[in-house]
């Protein structure tokens, strides 16, 4: 495994040498003479964490711009499952290295994948150096739907990667999977360790088609089949009530917050209030890029606060809480030993060009990166000790 001498480098508010080795930061206060076999001249950077992006479908890269300007259920049905369809392994390949490409030249780290083609993923994860949850992805009718294949698959998985990639079962929603396919994911994700990562109260129709089918809301249809515990993450959960935040605080839930898709897709707002007051855990998701344009995680960031304030609260989710949310939050969520800068965690961190003009002056570091800061403002990327990308 190699090291890493990052030189001079902005840290907590001081100039420090930060080692790397062995996938970890060994010593962030280390001599400048320190020994490593790559160095860094961080003179001009600010080093922060990695960005941990906790929902996205990868592949739709493919389908960036296309359908767009329509609600959830006319873009779903009509543009995405008919162009998916049509979609052979070589297509779901390319639309992973378009993601991958995109999220490290980000500052992603992490992308926990709700898609099909899972030996895919698991080679644009191998090649492109990122951190991924994998989801064995369920939807009933729809032709890339897990086959038992595929589960056989994840039977005899050997991680070619050190640990770098993880897996979930993802029932897609309560309303493209049945009662009891939903309650056999629940029990597949208990008796084998895996998280269980689905939609859930995304749209206010989701909502009205839940009550008039199952004579209950979304959250409390979910708990009931079984659904709903601390290996759960959660996408969306626009519509929810108080009774709904608080049972998903009490059942520990991850909550991945995807601000731009609600957005364009007129889904709504995110109850910001509601759940922090509920003390839910909350994280931060691109979804993919046919619903949110990109995958840039930092531009979630700032919408999601943007949106937050739009009530007439400005104080409410300021920058250093959706930066929390973003990273320390991310990776918690999926038991990673990293999401902020610290000896002995895992090296997953960005390197911040200071003297871009969008970081000046710089008041504030992350008021600055959360705000300001575009895709150029990223200088290097490193995940798992290794660099994935350096200007």
């Amino acid at each position: 495994m190699g090291s890493i001498l990052i030189k001079d480098i902005l840290l907590d508010g001081r100039r420090r040498n930060v080692l790397i080795a062995g996938k970890r930061f060994q010593c962030l206060d280390a001599a400048e003479s320190a020994e490593a076999e790559t160095v860094i001249d961080g003179r001009d950077l600010a080093l922060l964490p990695g960005l941990y992006n906790t929902h996205t479908h990868a592949p739709m890269t493919l389908l960036r711009g296309y359908g767009d300007d329509n609600p959830l259920e006319v873009w779903l049905h009509d543009y995405v499952w008919p162009s998916e369809a049509g979609f052979n392994n070589e297509d779901i390949r390319r639309g992973y290295d378009i993601a991958a490409r995109e999220m490290v030249r980000t500052g992603t780290v992490f992308f926990n994948e709700m898609y099909f083609g899972i030996r895919e993923a698991v080679d644009a994860v191998v090649r492109s150096g990122l951190r991924a949850c994998i989801g064995l992805t369920v939807l009933e009718g729809h032709p890339l739907s897990m086959t038992e294949e595929d589960f056989d698959f994840l039977k005899e998985w050997q991680d070619p990667t050190g640990g770098r990639i993880q897996w979930a079962v993802t029932p897609h929603a309560l309303y493209t999977v049945g009662p009891d396919l939903l309650k056999w994911t629940a029990q597949f994700a208990q008796e084998n360790g895996l998280l269980l990562h689905t939609h859930l109260a995304e749209t206010r129709t989701e909502v009205d088609n839940c009550v008039k089918d199952h004579g209950m809301r979304p959250v409390a249809y979910l708990d009931s089949l079984g659904l709903l515990g601390p290996n759960t993450v959660v996408a969306h959960c626009v519509h929810v009530n108080d009774q709904e935040a608080d049972l998903l605080a009490e059942r520990q839930v991850t909550i991945s917050h995807c601000p731009c898709s609600n957005m364009k897709l007129g889904s709504g707002i995110f109850p910001y209030e509601r759940l922090i007051k509920a003390g839910c855990r909350i994280t931060l998701g691109t979804d993919g890029a046919s619903s949110s344009n990109n995958l840039d995680l930092r531009e979630a960031m700032k919408f999601a606060a943007l949106l937050a304030k739009v009530g007439g609260n400005p104080q409410l989710l300021p920058s250093s809480q959706i930066f929390d949310w973003a990273t320390r939050c991310g990776a918690e969520a999926f038991g990673i030993d990293a999401g902020v800068i610290a000896e002995g965690k895992l090296a997953d961190c960005i390197l911040v060009d200071l003297e871009n003009v969008k970081m000046q002056p710089c008041h504030d570091l992350i008021s600055n990166f959360v705000y300001s800061a575009d895709s150029s403002c990223i200088a290097g990327v490193i995940c798992d000790g290794h660099i994935l990308y350096q200007r």
